[in-house]
């Protein structure tokens, strides 16, 4: 069971997993231009486990890097979800 949440506040997704009887917390969030990446922070029963980055600083300048990022965070924050339900994260 998931529940998502996009917060345009902070540009990023928040996602609860309940998954072999543990709750999982996935949040993703574009750190910024200055920052230039993409951070997904993976919890279970309150506690960090791992975190994740994937840069952009490739797609700056290019007109489209506002929607380029965008899918990458989502790509991101989906592939991470995808990992806890394969057990990666146990």
């Amino acid at each position: 069971m998931t529940r998502d949440a996009y917060n345009t506040a902070m540009g990023g997704y928040d996602t609860r997993v309940d998954f072999r009887g543990e709750a999982y917390i996935v949040q993703t969030q574009d750190k910024g231009p200055g920052a230039q990446y993409i951070e997904s922070l993976i919890y279970r029963s309150g506690r960090l486990l791992a975190s994740k980055r994937g840069f952009y600083t490739a797609c700056l300048g290019l007109p489209d890097a506002p929607d380029r990022i965008a899918r990458m965070m989502e790509e991101q924050h989906k592939t991470v979800l995808g990992q806890i339900v394969e057990g990666r994260y146990d």
